[in-house]
């Protein structure tokens, strides 16, 4: 909980708070603070010090994944700025596969400050490899009027509407995946870890599928379109329970959809409010952990009553995360033709002014 809370402040703030940095030498220092608050994590003698350590190892993942993403927008054309982005989104899931059953294994031979010894050691060969290749940047022009801007706007509000919706709903099943595979799916106890596992490349997959379907089509599209497959995928497992094969092949596309939706919405952010971007990605990190407490919540509750309604629930939040879709796709194509046509609000008000003289 501290984890989630201290990143989602985090990701706003920082931008705002050192915006006279560069973004490369940012960069390098979140990744200094991450292992260093790491190996204090790996000595801590107590729960108190551990709780400590976690504080900055999230502020520092919150200032890594904000610069990570706008290095990879940076580093490419524009026209594969979606990919950049997934495969940023690949590494982000591809830890939730890989990272759980390679702690267990280390943790098992060097016990649990042997996790942390060997992530220190890890984020180390991160940072060499970030020091040698990342090429020098400017300082970000980024001040807390440009959030204010961004959250003026319709269409980018709506869009950060759909990331808390759409993980939202994600987490409401998540959370509890395990006694749903379990209960509902038909999976053995023994075989749960391998269901996580096959649901684990199927998001991998995801992430760069995201950003490879918003440069395809584009950010409008590829935003509409992956709600409405998700809320297909829902109703698909509430409607299969009774068929394990069919409803583990479902939940595979499921869990393939879920991370789509960040690259997507950041894309999406980044072409409709480029003036903003930077601002529109520090929230979207932030309203990801909101999503991810509203499912939890949602969740919990539902699973008092019935575990098989985990999907139905999900597929409510999914619902609401079309609509808030569909007002971005719309709000941010009436943005799209104002801008072509040149009838900004500065050039209405000259344009009367001209009348009046």
């Amino acid at each position: 909980a501290v984890f989630s809370i201290v990143f989602a402040v985090t990701a706003p703030l920082a931008l705002v708070l050192t915006k006279r940095i560069d973004r490369r030498r940012l960069f390098l220092a979140a990744l200094g603070l991450f292992i260093l608050s790491t190996f204090a994590a790996a000595a801590s003698p107590n729960f108190a010090i551990m709780l400590l350590t976690r504080i900055g190892m999230a502020a520092a993942s919150a200032t890594v994944c904000l610069l990570a993403t706008m290095l990879a927008t940076e580093l490419v054309d524009e026209s594969m700025q979606g990919r950049a982005i997934g495969i940023m989104f690949m590494g982000i899931s591809g830890s939730l596969v890989l990272g759980v059953p390679a702690g267990i294994l280390i943790a098992d031979v060097a016990g649990w400050r042997g996790v942390f010894l060997a992530l220190a050691a890890l984020a180390f060969t991160v940072w060499l490899v970030s020091w040698r290749c990342i090429p020098a940047s400017g300082p970000r022009q980024v001040a807390l009027p440009g959030y204010l801007k961004h959250l003026r706007s319709a269409p980018l509000v709506a869009g950060q509407l759909v990331s808390i919706l759409m993980i939202g709903g994600h987490f409401v099943l998540f959370a509890f995946l395990a006694p749903y595979l379990v209960e509902v799916a038909g999976i053995a106890d023994g075989n749960v870890a391998l269901g996580f596992a096959a649901l684990g490349i199927a998001g991998v997959s995801g992430g760069y599928f995201g950003g490879w379907l918003a440069d395809r089509l584009s950010p409008r599209a590829a935003l509409l379109l992956t709600p409405s497959a998700y809320l297909a995928a829902l109703a698909g497992l509430a409607l299969l329970k009774g068929s394990p094969g069919a409803l583990f092949a479902v939940m595979m596309v499921w869990a393939c959809i879920s991370w789509m939706i960040s690259p997507v919405v950041q894309r999406f952010l980044i072409s409709t409010g480029p003036e903003t971007a930077e601002a529109g990605i520090s929230l979207n990190f932030s309203a990801m952990h909101v999503g991810v407490g509203l499912g939890t919540i949602v969740g919990g509750f539902l699973v008092r009553y019935d575990i098989a309604a985990l999907p139905v629930g999900a597929a409510v939040i999914a619902a609401l995360a079309l609509m808030a879709a569909a007002v971005a796709f719309r709000a941010a194509g009436a943005l799209h033709t104002r801008k072509s046509s040149g009838t900004s609000d500065e050039d209405r008000t000259l344009a009367k002014a001209n009348r009046v003289a």
